[in-house]
């Protein structure tokens, strides 16, 4: 059985293949809101500085003029994968469009998390090739360490301005760059072919896949296209077409996260709307912002709601009442959060989605005329999806398990260089390409009649803290080089702040076991080996717990049901006798 769009959602425009991201956001052939009546297109949410969407558009231009004298580049040699530029940075009103700026030279972008250790950035940069980075001050010691090693020379490191961070140090600036392009040439690169939108990859984002080390998603021109149109055209009968034209949305989460970037940025972009950027996420600014720029969309993980509730005083300083949407991703919201909410901020209108890096990423929204606590939402327009059960039949009936496969334009072309997950991940039936997400859902019906998706399980394994995804295998390959271990698991246990958190529980290695070193300091060491060289939202903030042995399947695979019930169990409280 084959589930499609609810019938209110509106038809949408087939998303182009002959034209580039950076010239599809500026141009009105596609459904964009006017340029000329669009909001300002990126403001600071510290500083104030604002750019109007002509303004941002020069700025792309010029840039990539500058930076094309910089790295000495030709748009008519050889491919993308030439051009191949890294942003690791924190969110700045610039940072969309030094991507943008790469592709008018035909180039990648390749967004790093700024929560990356040296080592995984390095890993990063030689996966994807990258022969230019840009950052921020903050992060110029993490970029030029992990440029180095694969070989990037500091010349090729340019700087992103950041509120109240000096840019005194040897690098370009973006801001130098900009100057130098308005007296430089224009860049005259050979017009789009058929298809070639669907084949040039735009943008390499890292998935954390279902094993191993992270995976580079390549993320075509058009699938990124396709989910902008898909995001607006869903959103539209929500915000009210005909009375809601544009609004101030805030810009709060990563943009080197594949939803800041496409369904934050762009969409923003694409619907000529305010993106109020801060920096990264901090919960008093946020107050702060909300109110002094009126903000009227919320993107953010559930646990910023969390936070918004269980800190009532400080929000009570602050007047939220521009909020009129808030959307949440991720991870699920209770009934219990939302109805929470609801309470404190009646007015507010509640909203989920679903999506993973390699659908670009949305596939599921709620509209906010019908909402379904528990509900990840329904299909976007132009997106298929069928339910597969753990015995390989295709699910025909409501409330019934499987793994649900998307198929959609905005699917991406795939893995680079990894032909083993590709296999297992994008996979062919007799109606065509479809993605396997990896997590159990089942499909059931609104009080107004129209299907949602609930997510029930996650057969990838994934850990999502605070909007990060963590690997297990990743982290447990890691632990078991130290040695104190003989193995380990991973699994996600609850956290009232950061919504879920590793824990790893550990069999102790012979050696360990033979010396006279207490739980306590065993336990220290292995906290500090993690810390030292992977990103704060991998540390083991649920704590590790020595164990007898892992329980495991005859072919060696670790058995995480098992050990997820069992720590439920010991997390329920003693039954009392009546």
């Amino acid at each position: 059985m084959v589930f499609t769009p609810p019938s209110w959602v509106p038809p949408m425009l087939d998303p182009p293949d002959t034209i580039s991201v950076p010239d599809f956001v500026k141009s009105e052939l596609y459904g964009r809101y006017s340029v000329n009546g669009s909001r300002p297109m990126f403001t600071c949410g510290i500083t104030g500085t604002s750019y109007t969407a002509s303004e941002a558009f020069r700025r792309t231009d010029f840039l990539s003029r500058g930076l094309r004298k910089a790295l000495r580049w030709n748009v008519n040699e050889g491919t993308e994968w030439d051009r191949v530029v890294a942003i690791f940075s924190y969110n700045t009103v610039d940072y969309i469009l030094a991507g943008h700026a790469v592709h008018k030279l035909s180039g990648i972008v390749t967004p790093a998390s700024f929560t990356h250790s040296p080592q995984e950035l390095q890993y990063q940069l030689r996966l994807s090739g990258s022969k230019a980075i840009f950052t921020c001050i903050p992060l110029l010691e993490t970029a030029l360490q992990a440029a180095s090693a694969v070989g990037i020379p500091s010349q090729h490191v340019f700087i992103l301005p950041l509120p109240g961070a000096k840019a005194d140090v040897p690098h370009i600036t973006v801001e130098e760059l900009i100057n130098q392009g308005q007296t430089l040439p224009d860049i005259a690169s050979p017009p789009w072919v058929k298809g070639q939108g669907s084949r040039q990859t735009a943008y390499l984002c890292f998935s954390s896949g279902t094993s191993g080390l992270p995976k580079a998603v390549m993320v075509s021109h058009r699938n990124v296209i396709a989910n902008t149109l898909q995001t607006a055209t869903f959103d539209r009968v929500g915000r009210g077409a005909s009375k809601v034209t544009t609004q101030v949305a805030a810009g709060i989460l990563p943009f080197s996260h594949i939803f800041g970037l496409v369904n934050i940025a762009h969409v923003a972009m694409y619907r000529g709307d305010e993106l109020v950027v801060l920096p990264r996420f901090d919960f008093a600014q946020l107050l702060k912002t909300v109110e002094k720029f009126k903000i009227e969309q919320l993107s953010i993980v559930p646990p910023i709601l969390i936070q918004i509730i269980s800190r009532q005083d400080e929000c009570r300083r602050y007047d939220l009442s521009s909020v009129r949407h808030v959307f949440t991703g991720a991870a699920p919201l209770g009934s219990e959060t939302m109805d929470r909410i609801q309470t404190l901020y009646p007015n507010w209108k509640l909203g989920q989605g679903y999506g993973l890096t390699e659908a670009s990423p949305s596939v599921l929204s709620t509209s906010e005329h019908d909402p379904l606590p528990g509900s990840a939402g329904s299909l976007l327009p132009y997106t298929k999806a069928k339910l597969i059960s753990l015995e390989g039949n295709e699910v025909t009936k409501y409330e019934t398990r499987g793994e649900l496969l998307i198929q959609s334009p905005s699917i991406t072309l795939g893995y680079l260089n990894d032909e083993k997950e590709n296999s297992r991940t994008f996979v062919w039936h007799n109606d065509g390409r479809w993605l396997k997400t990896g997590d159990e859902v089942i499909v059931r019906k609104s009080a107004l009649g129209y299907e949602h998706f609930v997510v029930v399980d996650r057969i990838k394994e994934l850990i999502k803290v605070k909007g990060h995804q963590v690997a297990p295998a990743e982290l447990e390959a890691h632990i078991l080089d130290h040695p104190y271990v003989s193995d380990c698991a991973i699994i996600g246990v609850r956290d009232e702040r950061s919504g879920e958190v590793p824990k790893a529980f550990i069999v102790k290695s012979a050696d360990l076991q033979k010396s006279i070193i207490s739980d306590d300091d065993a336990r220290k060491a292995i906290h500090k080996h993690v810390e030292e060289h992977k990103a704060r939202h991998k540390w083991l903030r649920g704590g590790i717990e020595f164990v007898e042995l892992i329980p495991k399947s005859p072919s060696g695979k670790i058995l995480r049901r098992l050990i997820r019930d069992a720590e439920a169990k010991k997390q329920r409280p003693p039954q009392t006798k009546l």
